[in-house]
């Protein structure tokens, strides 16, 4: 019994294997060749296999980690020039599989916007940007009135042409921009 399952098994291979037993000695054929950059100098920089006869290439450099990381205190002040403090009108946009974030700055308008919102952020695990922010002091402030919402010190600059945003705080979502 245990010999016909496996004569069995051995006829239902075979129609998969004998197409690809025909293909194991052919060379690769280019379809289209559009006179594209050879992509070699790409591979010859990765060092992957030393090559007979040829110089020694010298190592790609890398990125030098700075021993003592910066902490916040060395990327303050933030302070974004596009975006002020102000009434944000509420828009659709299209960014599935975006992460709920916030923007907000310190000043009374944001501060009195996290604490009436603190518990539907935390809900929506969203993240907030400080895009103003002078001290430490200020941004600890700020993460008080919304514990468990991660707030991180960043120019929003870019963030405000991105997404033709003039003013803050904003919830942005997936579906959409808000107050």
């Amino acid at each position: 019994m245990k010999r016909f399952h496996l004569t069995l098994r051995g006829l239902l291979m075979l129609p998969v294997a004998l197409p690809l037993t025909s293909y194991a000695g052919d060379q690769m054929i280019v379809v289209e060749d559009r006179g594209a950059a050879s992509a070699l100098p790409y591979y010859e920089a990765l060092n992957l296999q030393p090559r007979i006869n040829s110089a020694v290439r010298p190592p790609i450099p890398t990125i030098q980690i700075p021993a003592v990381p910066a902490d916040e205190a060395a990327m303050l002040p933030v302070r974004s020039t596009k975006l002020t403090p102000g009434n944000v009108s509420r828009r659709v946009i299209k960014a599935p599989g975006l992460r709920p974030f916030v923007v907000v700055g310190d000043d009374k308008t944001s501060q009195d916007w996290l604490r009436r919102h603190a518990a539907s952020l935390q809900e929506r695990s969203a993240v907030g940007l400080v895009v103003n922010v002078e001290t430490v002091q200020a941004l600890a402030r700020l993460r008080a009135l919304a514990p468990g919402v991660p707030m991180v010190p960043v120019t929003g600059d870019d963030l405000a042409e991105r997404l033709y945003l003039r003013h803050y705080p904003a919830l942005i979502t997936a579906t959409g921009i808000e107050q």
